[in-house]
């Protein structure tokens, strides 16, 4: 573990009773982050037949609709996130997962009972006010696990997560069909009241509710000692989902060039899909890794192979060739997000914790919302291969400002440890 992520967490050690629970919280945590992740992605395949069923009858209507009820959650959970965090800092993690999942079972049937598309555009808006369990579990997960099962806890719970991302839309477009599509609304709810029962039966508070009140008196911002960590972090979420969502908007023209145009839907999804479940498949092992060698170490790294994968991307020829530096790239992004918590849980106080990862959140949140509009604006404007040089750069430069900035607390706490060395010396006779 880095030196600064040691000092901070020492600074603030957390009492034992808080590890008893913390494999059996994890797996509900993974477990409930997974059922409301499928849940809220599952309609992505028939949203717009929704629309068209809701009376929303033009063409570009119903696109537009669409798009506007699709990203009004995230527009309300990047507003909530650190609301929630601090809330949760206040009064218990537990809560928090509690409200989301009963939260979201109800926005989920309701959805499925809705009469015009402004009811439709109304649910959303209440689901990301409402949710939130999967950025909740990174907080209680991040807070209750041993530190030196952090980083390996935070990416199974990432897997868990990106799963419901990749399984979501493959069971929207499967049961419709057999079931409607209000039905399959009701038993998306169904699913996640079952998370809400396994949460209140299951999982342990860390803390009694307003245990840490008292730490949380001073303004979040005001309590850090050093924020360039923090900062940095957020930074680099927002960065990793601006990189992963700049490619969204122009993958299915961008592979319309390069096969056959009977093909090109089936190509499409199979590149959505291959960095996802890279991801997957090394969210665990880089976060295993992370605790050994140090968080802000993977980071680095991380973003460095990423933008280099980019650069081959505008130069592919064949689908299969795409397809392959798409789950390269998912296997090297799959280890940030669970750094990026960890090293912000080990550079905070415990009592404030959870505001921060909610900020942390709102940062994803902005990224996913400006990645596609960048992307989509790049690639209309200048060019599809401009957008993986762009997306290259942004992620070749926020791996050397993390290097940097890594050296220079580094240095600084070297310099803080010697001179307090030096001071006690003098001291002694």
């Amino acid at each position: 573990m880095d030196k600064q992520a040691a000092s901070a967490h020492h600074a603030n050690p957390p009492a034992p009773e808080e590890f008893a629970h913390w494999r059996r919280n994890l797996i509900v945590c993974v477990f409930g982050s997974f059922t409301t992740i499928v849940a809220m992605t599952l309609m992505l395949p028939f949203l717009p037949l929704y629309v068209e069923q809701l009376g929303v009858k033009d063409h570009a209507a119903i696109v537009q609709w669409s798009g506007i009820a699709y990203g009004a959650t995230f527009f309300t959970a990047a507003l909530t996130a650190p609301l929630w965090g601090r809330l949760a800092d206040l009064y218990g993690r537990k809560p928090m997962l509690i409200r989301a999942s009963l939260g979201m079972a109800i926005i989920m049937s309701l959805m499925g009972m809705a009469h015009n598309v402004w009811q439709l555009v109304g649910l959303r808006l209440l689901a990301g006010l409402l949710g939130g369990f999967a950025s909740g579990s990174t907080v209680l997960v991040a807070t209750q696990t041993p530190k030196d099962r952090c980083g390996w806890a935070l990416g199974v719970l990432s897997s868990g997560i990106m799963a419901g991302n990749l399984v979501g839309p493959l069971i929207g477009g499967s049961l419709p069909p057999l079931i409607g599509i209000r039905s399959t609304f009701l038993a998306a709810g169904a699913l996640i009241f079952i998370t809400f029962l396994a949460t209140v039966l299951f999982v342990k508070n860390e803390r009694q509710p307003g245990a840490s009140k008292k730490g949380s008196k001073r303004g979040s911002w005001a309590a850090l000692a050093d924020k360039r960590p923090t900062v940095a972090m957020l930074f680099t979420g927002m960065l990793l989902m601006l990189a992963n969502m700049s490619i969204e908007p122009i993958i299915t023209v961008y592979v319309a060039q390069i096969v056959d145009l009977h093909q090109v839907t089936f190509v499409a999804g199979l590149v959505m899909s291959a960095a996802a479940l890279g991801s997957i498949l090394s969210a665990s092992y880089l976060g295993r890794l992370a605790d050994r060698l140090g968080h802000w170490n993977v980071i680095i790294g991380c973003l460095a192979v990423a933008g280099i994968l980019l650069i081959p991307q505008a130069f592919v020829t064949q689908g299969w060739q795409l397809i392959l530096l798409r789950f390269l790239m998912g296997l090297a992004l799959g280890g940030l997000l669970p750094c990026v918590a960890s090293v912000i849980r080990h550079n905070v106080p415990a009592a404030i914790a959870g505001n921060m990862l909610g900020y942390s959140t709102s940062a994803q949140y902005t990224g996913q919302v400006v990645g596609p509009l960048a992307g989509g604006f790049v690639g209309g404007h200048f060019g599809m291969r401009e957008v993986f040089f762009g997306t290259s750069a942004l992620m070749i430069a926020g791996a050397v400002y993390n290097w940097i900035l890594r050296a220079s607390i580094l240095d600084k706490a070297a310099d803080s440890t010697l001179s307090g060395a030096a001071e006690q010396a003098r001291k002694e006779p």
